[in-house]
Parts: C-alpha cells; structure tokens; sequence
C-alpha cells in the first residue's frame, strides 16, 4: 500500500500520513564538513534558502561547497505529515519533497547566487521525478524566508524558463512557495552530509543539471 499511486500525485491532508509531534530520531549536532551546528543558533547576519532539486545527498554537496555556506542540512519540507521519517516520505503518503536547507551570509554570497547554482544542478522541468530517481519526493521546490525571495526566486524562473524554451525543454515545474507554513524536518543523521569524505565519498548522486546556463543577476535583490 505504501508504494501507490502517491508516487505520481501529492496526497491531500486528509490523505498523508498522521505524523507525530515530535521527531523519532536524533539528528547530529554539527556539520560534517564545515564544523558548524545544523540546527542552530546561527550567527547574527546569516540567512536561510531552503531547495529541493532531487536526491538530497548530492544536492547537500552542491551547496557545502560553496563559499559564503556556514552550515547545510537535508530534510523533508513541502508536505502535510508531520516529523516524517525517511520511508514514509519514499512512500509517497506525505506530500514532501527531499530537501536542502542552506546557511549563508549574504556579504559573500547573495541569494542570487544560490538561485543559480540550484537552476544550474538538477532539471527543473521533470516533474515528480529527477533523471531515474521517480517520486513527488524528487520535485524541484524553492521554499522562500522573505518577500524579497519569494521575488528573487520568482525572477530567476522567468529567466531561466526563456533560456530553457530556447534549448528545447519543456516548462519548469518548480513550485516556488513561502516556508512559513511548509515546515522544514531535518532527515535522520545518517543522511546528513551523506557524500562527505568521511561517509559515502564515492556514494549515489543522482542529480545532474540540463547543461544550460542561468543568466547571472536575474533576479532584483538579494536577501
């Protein structure tokens, strides 16, 4: 029953699963990597971007590497269930997307920036779906912290969209949507900075982008 049609359609509330009010897991302290605490307190100054563009772990990765990043951690955000674990997301009965919550300093690396590099590294255009991974929980989503996102992410699609169409790709099917009532879970640890050296380094990574570029500075502001 897990393994349905949900593979291929978001379940409304009444139809996720019931969820739980607290986590049934523990998640690491700090980051494998950068050494920084996953779920806070983060410094003053920093921001927070949350995408979801395919498997998790390579996307984690993606944005670690990047210069101006204080911290990363993938999770589950978009969907109904409450504190979901890892197989009740796969099954399709919550409505999540994997995602990726991204820790920055804006003096370093603007929102534009990060807006690029998730257009650049997955498709945006398949659906519930990303290459050979199949699933509403591979969905392509930005989840914004701000008007000034919501915008910035908005502008970013518009643009891409045109380079796209002029490449032969079909419409984006992003959904670009506001955090505040899309919750964010934190994935088991075992997930957590899953392609670091000192984990799985020659591990999975399934996302791959189209090859085509996202015009720089598509977007009004950053923030």
């Amino acid at each position: 029953m897990l393994f349905s049609r949900f593979k291929n359609h978001l379940p409304t509330p009444e139809e996720a699963l019931a969820g739980r009010t607290e986590p049934p897991f523990a998640v690491p302290d700090r980051h494998t990597v950068l050494g920084n605490p996953l779920l806070g307190p983060y410094p003053d100054g920093l921001e927070i971007a949350d995408f979801g563009l395919g498997c998790f772990w390579g996307a984690e990765r993606k944005f670690w590497q990047t210069e101006g990043v204080w911290t990363t951690l993938v999770g589950y955000q978009g969907g109904h269930t409450e504190n979901p674990t890892y197989e009740e997301v796969c099954s399709g009965h919550t409505g999540h997307t994997e995602a990726v919550r991204v820790v920055y300093d804006p003096a370093v690396v603007p929102y534009t920036a990060l807006l690029k590099l998730f257009w650049e590294s997955h498709d945006p255009t398949q659906g519930f779906r990303q290459g050979n991974d199949v699933g509403t929980q591979y969905r392509s989503a930005v989840y914004t912290h701000s008007p000034t996102q919501q915008e910035a992410a908005e502008a970013s699609r518009d643009a891409y969209r045109t380079v796209l169409h002029n490449s032969g790709y079909t419409d984006i099917t992003t959904e670009i949507l506001p955090s505040d009532t899309r919750p964010f879970y934190p994935a088991e640890g075992y997930h957590q900075q899953y392609l670091s050296s000192s984990k799985n380094p020659n591990g999975y990574c399934g996302i791959g982008g189209t090859g085509v570029s996202c015009p720089v500075g598509v977007a009004p502001a950053d923030g």
